[in-house]
């Protein structure tokens, strides 16, 4: 008897409309004087997206038996941090990019002043979510101080803007396997691992589930950036909606220009079977968490 394979696609899409729901009922509404940079900061959330990382964080509180559904609004949160990371990464004064998920950048779409000021708004609307009313009432208290510690830990000086400047600093420099781990660690791995971290910590993860899903998360964000690597030279402009080989023009070092495509599409094979192997204590429970990786590594196959 053959089983029936996880429907990744359809669980990715159940769970990302539930994620757009609430990010359009608690989306400031585009009214007063600051109605042009709502306007821009709601153009970039809306745009589309996999909406990866809410996700992760719901997955990591079902996994752990915890009711998904009531830390909704933390994982919207957590995709108005990743977008306004998203629009500060396309300006000029960073990695200057006109086109993000198939359209114009928001600093293209508005001004720069404009989509600077809506990442800042997004970065505050995360808190604001992370911090509300409806999602406080439905989780402990003790342990939505920890998720967030964890989220704004991933993403400070000690995460994703210190691997954004050190990323801008190694740009036509000759640099090691080592800085590159590093930058990777903290631009993009940070916020993949602390996604699912905190939807484990909400929905009542104990030490040794957080401890293995620490270790799922970390080695699924470094295969997530190796393949993002490898699709600037590999894939196809029009499913990723966005230029490719601009990380070879701006002499970015990637793990393709350190060790070449069939080493770094081994080490991306590597990294996701470690993703998978700390699945084992969850057993049949961690299916769409094992889907997700191998689906992040068959983007390039």
């Amino acid at each position: 008897m053959v089983q029936n394979r996880f429907d990744l696609e359809s669980y990715l899409k159940e769970r990302s409309k539930k994620v757009e729901k609430v990010l359009k009922k608690y989306f400031p509404k585009e009214k007063d004087y600051g109605k042009r940079v709502i306007s821009a900061g709601k153009y970039s959330v809306f745009a589309g997206g996999k909406r990866l990382r809410p996700i992760l964080c719901l997955v990591g509180c079902e996994i752990v038996d915890g009711d998904w559904e009531k830390i909704l609004l933390f994982a919207a949160g957590i995709e108005c941090i990743h977008t306004y990371s998203l629009i500060h990464d396309d300006l000029p004064c960073m990695d200057d990019d006109d086109f993000r998920r198939g359209k114009p950048s928001c600093h293209k779409a508005f001004d720069e002043a404009t989509a600077m000021l809506a990442g800042d708004g997004l970065q505050a609307l995360a808190f604001q979510f992370f911090t509300h009313p409806d999602l406080v009432k439905n989780v402990n208290k003790t342990r939505l101080l920890k998720a967030i510690h964890v989220i704004s830990k991933a993403v400070g000086f000690e995460g994703m803007v210190g691997g954004q400047m050190v990323d801008l600093l190694m740009e036509g420099k000759k640099g090691t396997a080592r800085i590159l781990k590093w930058i990777h660690l903290n631009k993009t791995v940070r916020l993949i691992e602390a996604s699912i971290l905190s939807g484990a910590l909400l929905g009542g993860g104990n030490s040794q589930a957080l401890k293995a899903l620490s270790s799922y998360g970390k080695n699924l964000g470094f295969a997530f950036q190796i393949v993002d690597d490898l699709l600037d030279i590999l894939g196809d402009e029009k499913k990723l909606g966005k230029k490719t080989y601009s990380d070879i023009k701006k002499q970015k070092l990637t793990y393709p220009a350190l060790f070449g495509i069939e080493k770094t599409k081994k080490l991306a094979q590597k990294y996701t079977e470690k993703a998978i192997s700390a699945l084992k204590p969850f057993g049949e429970r961690a299916q769409p968490l094992k889907a997700i990786a191998e689906f992040m590594l068959n983007r390039v196959y």
